[in-house]
């Protein structure tokens, strides 16, 4: 070891929601040495996990009695997502499970990135949003999420000295989330929903960077909002795709004039926060970027040169 230089202390984290996000969230965390648990209510996915070296423990979230055996941790990444197969209702999920898990680890863990949405806003004119803006949901599931919010603020300030950081992330693409949308430009299928309204986007990669920054260097008690640089328009971004894949233009479903969607959520967020005190450097500072990284992108432009 050089002179001056320290041994990495090696931290324990704990994993609630390996999803998407949260398992690319463990496997950084792994391949930097620290002792990763996960919970999972699959005994197939928990043996295949603990062969990669992870340590597994088998709970739900709904059932407080299987989370006795949470560990003591230095993070919780709670990434817990609804399943619509799985016999509840988002509502509890997204709320007495947040209560159930939190009253386990009481005073057991240094800190809790929870990971929330920008659905909490309901700004539907194309305002500017950041972290101070105002949350009054417009949909009900927007609504779930800054319910939990609350949860999670009433429990760390009671218990922790408000040692919770959350998240509001935008919309989350990266490799596998829009084959969907490939094929359904590819049919010509009509999209539905107001071509002109703002998405707010981030890369999977980007989001996680993010995630990992604020473990690191967040501030204790912080709200972060989590997207690209750029927000686009509807039609904007369905367009991009449609010429990257080869596909026509397109086509978007006739929308009365006083229907809600040309009136549902439609704000540009900003990340100005987590540039300037996390010091994330996007990857991907827009969807254009992010598109030409993706492989079933990738894969209808090889596809388009054979041809």
């Amino acid at each position: 070891m050089a002179d001056g230089e320290m041994d990495k202390k090696l931290m324990k984290r704990l994993i609630v929601g390996c999803g998407y996000l949260g398992m690319r969230a463990a496997s950084y965390w792994r391949a930097s040495g620290d002792k990763v648990s996960i919970l999972t209510r699959s005994l197939e996915r928990a043996s295949a996990l603990r062969l990669q070296g992870f340590h597994t423990i088998f709970g739900d979230v709904m059932d407080s009695i299987s989370l006795t055996e949470l560990p003591d941790s230095d993070t919780i990444f709670y990434s817990v997502g609804f399943d619509r197969l799985g016999g509840y209702s988002k509502r509890a999920v997204y709320i007495d499970g947040l209560r159930n898990t939190l009253s386990c680890v009481a005073g057991r863990t240094d800190r809790l990135i929870y990971i929330s949405s920008t659905s909490v806003y309901g700004q539907s004119s194309g305002e500017l949003v950041d972290e101070a803006s105002i949350t009054e949901a417009a949909e009900e599931s927007g609504r779930i999420c800054n319910e939990a919010e609350s949860v999670v603020w009433h429990f760390f300030d009671r218990t922790h000295n408000n040692r919770a950081i959350i998240l509001r992330l935008a919309g989350i693409y990266g490799p596998g989330r829009l084959l969907a949308r490939v094929e359904q430009l590819k049919s010509q299928a009509p999209l539905t929903g107001n071509p002109e309204a703002w998405l707010n986007l981030i890369h999977i990669d980007d989001a996680t960077r993010t995630a990992i920054a604020a473990s690191e260097r967040g501030k204790p008690g912080q709200i972060y909002l989590v997207c690209d640089d750029r927000p686009i328009h509807r039609h904007q971004y369905y367009s991009a795709l449609a010429e990257r894949i080869g596909a026509p233009l397109p086509i978007f479903a006739n929308i009365a004039a006083d229907s809600p969607e040309l009136s549902s959520i439609n704000k540009r967020c900003t990340n100005r926060k987590i540039r300037q005190e996390l010091g994330v450097d996007l990857q991907f500072p827009s969807i254009i970027e992010g598109l030409n990284s993706l492989p079933e992108v990738m894969q209808s432009q090889e596809r388009l040169r054979r041809e």
